[in-house]
């Protein structure tokens, strides 16, 4: 398993559904039983959404970083 933390870079994800989400948190389980987190960065605001509406971010190990910034 992971000797450190796991840095999960979302920057070019335009889309992620539950599928995905589940598998992120089934990864987030097994990091925490290492002693490990799984740390979420460059989410575009609709992954984000789906990361709080399925409670990926409310999990122990799990630390969503801020979004990507929106480009004006």
């Amino acid at each position: 398993m992971a000797e450190c933390d796991l840095l999960v870079d979302l920057r070019e994800l335009s889309f992620g559904d539950t599928s995905l989400m589940l598998d992120l948190a089934i990864l987030a389980r097994r990091l925490r039983r290492a002693g490990r987190r799984m740390r979420i960065r460059g989410a575009q605001p609709q992954v984000v959404r789906m990361i709080q509406t399925v409670g990926l971010h409310r999990l122990p190990s799990v630390l969503v970083e801020d979004p990507m910034p929106a480009i004006h």
